[in-house]
């Protein structure tokens, strides 16, 4: 006969019993663990411990100005600017802004590797410029608040170069490429991926994301390969902020600090393959 009964059912002899705790309990008090089972009071104590050691998805702060995308917008209309007043209004080419920071592939150029980055902030036209930095405010304004300015400065630099690799990697021939479609793709990318994570409707993002590649394959001088590469580098970014300290880290090692060290160690590495691609094909010295 049994000498022990459930903790929770006095009434119900059981031989089992919690093997985290060791108090007795029938099989409707116990739940499978990894090592053994646990009764629902310490299952549930674990659940709640994991909850509070692993910081909750983060929501759009509605309060908090986006103050990097204004910037990253005031910096590319001041550029443009410089450009075309350096240009005379005519070619932007003649403009030594221009010469000195577009991105150049296909001519054996090597060692200015700083065209990955600063090609970004380069328009061709005013539509050119317009188009890219309405885009930006739209996207960029909330995805700063849910990300925060450093997180999400961080992904559009990313992206930026993502897409500046991707043209020296894959796109032929030799020609000039500028603009910040890249980073803005990359934007596109890290929305989706986010959304995912939320588990919110993600058919708007889709849809704009397909329209925009449609037009990227079917419009004239467009540099499909820095969308392309924008896009998946965004998104590898913020998978690299969201899901990669749950890969890593155990769940009750999750504070806050080692999410965002882990996320951090994961942009840092993005970036480092972003400018090692490339570097790799080789850069130029004047065009």
């Amino acid at each position: 006969m049994l000498s022990q009964v459930c903790y929770r059912h006095p009434d119900r002899p059981t031989a089992l019993s919690c093997t985290r705790c060791g108090r007795s309990a029938c099989p409707e008090c116990l739940r499978p663990a990894s090592v053994g089972q646990h009764c629902v009071d310490c299952v549930a104590q674990a659940q709640a411990a994991q909850r509070a050691t692993t910081p909750a998805p983060t929501v759009a702060r509605r309060a908090m100005q986006p103050v990097v995308t204004y910037t990253l917008i005031a910096i590319n209309v001041v550029v443009f600017a410089s450009v075309m007043l350096q240009a005379g209004g005519s070619d932007l080419r003649y403009s030594s802004i221009y010469q000195h920071t577009v991105l150049v592939n296909g001519a054996g150029f090597e060692n200015q590797y700083w065209r990955l980055l600063t090609s970004g902030f380069l328009h061709q036209s005013l539509p050119h410029l317009a188009i890219n930095m309405f885009s930006l405010y739209i996207i960029g304004a909330d995805l700063e608040r849910a990300l925060g300015r450093a997180r999400y400065l961080a992904i559009y630099l990313v992206g930026l170069l993502g897409g500046s690799a991707a043209v020296m990697a894959l796109q032929s021939g030799v020609s000039l490429t500028a603009g910040a479609s890249g980073a803005i793709y990359g934007l596109m990318g890290a929305l989706l991926v986010i959304l995912l994570k939320m588990k919110a409707p993600v058919t708007t993002v889709v849809v704009v994301i397909v329209i925009n590649l449609v037009f990227s394959f079917t419009v004239p001088n467009i540099s499909i390969f820095a969308h392309l590469g924008g896009l998946v580098f965004g998104a590898a970014s913020a998978g690299a902020v969201i899901w990669l300290p749950t890969v890593v880290l155990a769940p009750d090692k999750r504070t806050q600090a080692a999410v965002d060290r882990i996320g951090w160690y994961g942009l840092i590495a993005l970036a480092v393959v972003a400018l090692a691609i490339g570097a790799g094909i080789g850069l130029g010295v004047s065009v």
